[in-house]
């Protein structure tokens, strides 16, 4: 780009105080919990007032764990399927989506998107099904909803269970306005560092199924219910929260609604400062309908100039989101236990699988850093930005 960059001075950004909103409340959290002693949640109260806390939030029961891939795993786990059973998932995620179900010894069978929203595409999920075939994790990239009218129906239909990936998606919303994470039998939640709220890692699942908050339960706890003994009911794991991350976590939770509420405001600001399709031809904007904005993507003609434009003009850029679509990773083509290919024997994932995604990926997407803590002048800057590499430098 040609000239002085637009902006000299960093975004604030989540992994400096300037971008998250932990404070005083954080603080006395943290002292509450260690002036207590009790630091584990088998036997404290923070874990558990988390839960009550998700719940009164969102209407379902709430299950706490280590992180927000413990949280897709408690739901893989909950839904009992057999080793080689299918589910199918999206190919632009974070891994932590589909490590679960190759964990529980399951197939990942993946379907492509939205070429525009990188969102699961309910008639590639519909045609993907088969006779093994037991659930749908849907994710709602970057705060979008994905289908999930369409994708309940289709579930409904087969007999399967839809899992809602809400790890970016914190008090989403349909374009009817209806809360993300409740049309799944479960959804699954991060409080990573990177999420709208942070207690640096910790998960959340919710389902408004008793069975399934029972076995999510025991899954987190090592299969142990605790009121009869030493006693294993089921195979589990210790995906158990600290009272530390839980009483964090409460704090967190408490500020997401004005997270997302001023996310929402600078992204509506940014959009409005671009103007119309005409003024930026050839770069499609998100929908602001429901987004939760965790990141602001861009669809372009070029995604590699774009993305190295912005990231020189002073607004960090990143080209397709991920380096590759989830299956085109190592542990697809290789070993995933010890020497052994199971449960992937006989399957392949080659290039071409997931047209729309690998394009998004390869070619035409471009994602922002969002923050609730953006200036009108923070986002006035990123929309020069835009329109100094849109017009060539």
């Amino acid at each position: 780009m040609s000239g002085a960059p637009v902006r000299r001075t960093p975004l604030p950004g989540v992994l400096v105080p300037a971008g998250r909103t932990i404070g005083a409340e954080e603080r006395a959290a943290v002292l509450r919990v260690l002036d207590s002693a009790v630091l584990c949640s088998t036997f404290g109260g923070e874990a558990r007032a988390l839960e009550a806390e998700m719940e009164s939030l969102y209407g379902r029961t709430a299950v706490a764990c280590s992180s927000g891939t413990a949280a897709l795993h408690l739901a893989v786990a909950a839904v009992g399927f057999d080793p080689g059973d299918e589910v199918i998932t999206t190919p632009i995620s974070d891994f932590g989506t589909v490590a679960p179900i190759l964990a529980q010894n399951g197939v990942p069978v993946f379907a492509d998107v939205d070429p525009l929203t990188g969102n699961l595409d309910p008639a590639a999920v519909e045609a993907a099904i088969t006779s093994r075939t037991r659930a749908i994790i849907a994710v709602h990239l970057f705060g979008a909803a994905a289908d999930v009218v369409a994708l309940r129906a289709i579930a409904d239909r087969h007999g399967l269970v839809l899992i809602e990936d809400c790890a970016q998606a914190w008090l989403g919303a349909t374009t009817d306005g209806e809360l993300l994470g409740t049309f799944g039998d479960i959804a699954c939640f991060s409080l990573q560092q990177y999420k709208h709220i942070t207690a640096g890692d910790g998960g959340l699942a919710i389902t408004a199924d008793p069975d399934l908050a029972s076995r999510m339960r025991l899954f987190m706890d090592k299969g142990w219910d605790r009121s009869g003994g030493r006693v294993h009911l089921m195979l589990g794991l210790n995906y158990r929260m600290t009272e530390l991350v839980a009483a964090v976590a409460r704090a967190q939770l408490g500020k997401v609604a004005e997270v997302v509420k001023r996310r929402r405001e600078a992204a509506a600001q940014l959009i409005a400062a671009l103007g119309s399709g005409e003024e930026l031809a050839g770069v499609a904007l998100p929908s602001l309908v429901g987004h939760a904005f965790w990141l602001f993507p861009l669809i372009v003609d070029d995604n590699r100039p774009w993305a190295e434009g912005l990231t020189a003009e002073g607004v960090p850029a990143s080209a397709g989101y991920l380096d590759r679509p989830l299956y085109a990773n190592p542990v697809f083509s290789g070993p995933v236990y010890g020497t052994s290919r199971y449960p992937l024997e006989g399957r392949e994932y080659p290039v071409g699988l997931c047209p729309n995604a690998e394009q998004l990926i390869d070619r035409t997407l471009v994602v922002l850093p969002w923050n609730e803590a953006y200036t009108e002048s923070d986002v006035d800057d990123i929309a020069r930005a835009i329109r100094k590499v849109h017009a060539g430098g």
